[in-house]
């Protein structure tokens, strides 16, 4: 058993958390490229944190334009143990409406032209997907965010979509048509990629409106986007810090922790050196 430390993925309206003690923010470097933003390092009680602000401070950073890779990497660099992503999103259903939390359990990615993987030609890896995130954790944050006051539905699918611009009718439809409860422009490939680097993960979407599959009022826009941030952010801080005061005070382990022991594929002798060299921190336990 070993001590948590929590990386917080803030997203749309979570730039910062209030309450991190002895916090700083810290310049990290990656081999794969530019992170989003430094990270802000610090405790809360037991629990050491470390937040990276998604779209860097400002919201600088389109969805498309993420460096997932890089910002998995810091945060295992960093010597993150487990991962809570906080995302803005649209509801496709009508019982969960702006101001409402889903924590998520599966995901349909539509994602096209982002890095989606650490691994590749050199040495090739398979993880499993089947269930991409970490129950324990979810079910952590599902307390934490009925103890912050936000109407919460467990589980549902979060259809990730490329972005930047929002949904056709016709796509909102057929994402309804498909049983997803949720929509959202980052949750993939960051759910692949943490597990990648054996990282549970765990993300709520936080309801901003209802994408625009209801034909009767107007589709989504940023101002009224912008509009629910605001008081979506104020119970997403409530929610990191009920979660953080209240983990257990060791952490146990998790099968997550080691799920690249059953999908590393090329053999030792094969694999490429510059590629090892950039696992180095996603991939390094397993690669010894």
């Amino acid at each position: 058993m070993n001590g948590w430390t929590i990386g917080i993925i803030g997203g749309s309206g979570l730039y910062d958390v209030e309450g991190i003690e002895d916090g700083e923010w810290i310049e990290m470097a990656s081999p794969w490229g530019a992170p989003s933003d430094a990270c802000f390092v610090g405790r809360v009680g037991h629990v050491r944190v470390v937040f990276l602000p998604r779209h860097g401070r400002g919201h600088r950073i389109s969805p498309s334009e993420l460096n997932a890779r890089a910002n998995i990497d810091v945060l295992k660099r960093l010597g993150v143990t487990d991962v809570l992503a906080i995302s803005s999103v649209g509801s496709l259903v009508e019982d969960r409406p702006p101001g409402s939390f889903t924590v998520v359990d599966q995901f349909i990615d539509r994602t096209k032209g982002r890095p989606s993987s650490f691994f590749g030609s050199g040495l090739v890896a398979h993880v499993s997907m089947a269930d991409p995130v970490c129950p324990r954790l979810s079910g952590l944050a599902a307390e934490a965010a009925r103890a912050a006051g936000a109407d919460t539905q467990v589980g549902g699918t979060y259809l990730a979509m490329e972005g930047p611009q929002f949904s056709t009718r016709a796509e909102s439809h057929l994402y309804r048509s498909w049983g997803c409860q949720i929509i959202g422009m980052t949750g993939m490939p960051e759910a692949k990629l943490a597990r990648e680097a054996e990282l549970p993960y765990a993300l709520v979407g936080m309801v901003t409106d209802y994408d625009c599959w209801r034909e009767d009022e107007a589709a989504v826009d940023v101002a009224q986007v912008i509009a629910q941030l605001s008081a979506n952010a104020a119970k997403a801080r409530r929610l990191v810090m009920h979660l953080l005061r209240n983990l257990p005070a060791e952490r146990a382990a998790s099968p997550i922790d080691t799920c690249l022991d059953t999908a590393l594929i090329t053999a030792p002798a094969a694999r490429d050196p510059a590629l090892l060299a950039k696992l180095d921190a996603v991939a390094g336990r397993a690669l010894g």
